[in-house]
């Protein structure tokens, strides 16, 4: 059961893909799009007319909304955000939202009906194949994918500065840097869910044919990557607020490291050999050396408050570490925005301390099965198999 179908996306007509995206505060993936579905004609002789229709207009309006507006949401720039770009990720999110509990009456109690209809999803902004599967697991994991890489947008457009009203030089208000680390931790509990809950009900054979936008790695790599974005805003505000330590510093500097070096030891081996994938990879590895170079930053001050010959020489080491990662996390980010492979990593300064990671993915759990499908069940003796 659940047999797929691979077809080259030009089939169905060229679609342009951006040739500069503006600046990046969030990297997000290339946003996967749904293709339309007949339901009718996959499932009206196994439920009622209504529920049917339902299932189609909720897809539908997803299908429509996302074929509009997603090339103009990958695209976004600085002064468009601040007009419509927000708006559009939320009425998307919406859709998917509203969508996704009846979408799960397919897959209850193992139905077989989660394998009657074919669901096609294509990328948008890569030279993938379009990938199309009877399986409507695949479905729910497609739908996850496109909620956190919505919701990783609206982070980027809040990153984003913005020009004041009073003149000073463009910046980002502690508000929107707030509201993005609550959005950055509802991806990362989407992109949770989809490892943990959804990608298990997937045959081995269907997990080996799914796009690489959807294998394992590339899934957890993001979710580490919005943890990681969510302690380097905290990281931010703790600089600018003078309440906070040295030692609150540096716990998050140290945190934000291994966030980003997980994130890079799930991306490594994977076949992003081109596109979308390939410049996520190089912005992970820009992110991890630069996280280095703040940690070591602030661990070489705390060292440097010690009183021995030791310890002023460690810090001495710490910071000329923290130096020579700074350069190379420019050269890193040079990389990244010209899809040119990064440089190499140092691996020569002491040891940092080890913190335990404080954020967590938000628990994600599905929502309950639409009640329409307990009229369906009462119904279900009026039905052909």
């Amino acid at each position: 059961m659940g047999c797929f179908v691979s077809t080259p996306k030009d089939s169905g007509g060229k679609r342009r893909r951006p040739g500069n995206i503006g600046e990046v505060a969030v990297f997000v993936p290339g946003l996967r799009i749904p293709k339309p579905v007949d339901f009718s004609e996959s499932l009206g002789d196994h439920l009622c007319k209504s529920l049917v229709e339902r299932l189609s207009a909720l897809r539908t309006r997803i299908v429509v909304m996302a074929g509009q507006e997603a090339p103009s949401i990958t695209r976004t720039r600085r002064r468009s955000a601040t007009q419509h770009g927000g708006s559009t990720l939320g009425d998307l999110l919406q859709a998917l939202e509203d969508y996704l509990p009846v979408l799960l009456g397919l897959v209850k109690d193992g139905s077989p009906l989660q394998h009657k209809v074919q669901f096609t999803w294509i990328n948008q902004e890569d030279d993938s194949e379009e990938m199309g599967m009877y399986s409507a697991w695949y479905e729910v994991l497609s739908v996850l994918h496109l909620m956190a890489a919505l919701s990783l947008s609206q982070a980027n457009l809040l990153l984003l500065p913005r020009t004041s009203t009073d003149g000073y030089l463009p910046k980002v208000s502690e508000e929107s840097r707030r509201s993005a680390i609550d959005i950055l931790l509802k991806a990362a509990g989407y992109l949770d869910c989809a490892v943990r809950h959804i990608l298990p009900q997937l045959p081995p054979e269907l997990r080996r044919d799914l796009p690489v936008d959807l294998a394992e790695g590339v899934l957890r790599a993001l979710c580490l990557q919005a943890l990681g974005q969510g302690v380097d805003i905290q990281l931010g505000l703790a600089i600018d607020s003078t309440k906070a330590t040295l030692a609150v510093k540096r716990r998050l500097a140290c945190e934000m490291v291994k966030y980003w070096q997980q994130a890079q030891d799930n991306i490594t081996n994977l076949p992003l050999a081109n596109g979308w994938g390939e410049k996520h990879r190089f912005y992970i590895k820009w992110k991890y050396i630069e996280a280095k170079a703040g940690a070591y930053y602030y661990h070489g001050l705390i060292l440097d408050e010690g009183n021995t010959e030791k310890s002023h020489g460690m810090a001495v080491s710490a910071l000329q570490a923290a130096d020579e990662y700074l350069k190379e996390s420019k050269r890193a980010c040079e990389a990244f925005n010209t899809a040119v492979p990064l440089s190499r990593i140092m691996e020569t300064a002491p040891t940092l301390p080890d913190f335990a990671l404080a954020l967590k993915p938000d628990e994600y759990q599905l929502p309950d099965v639409d009640a329409s499908w307990n009229h369906e069940n009462a119904n279900k003796g009026h039905h052909k198999d």
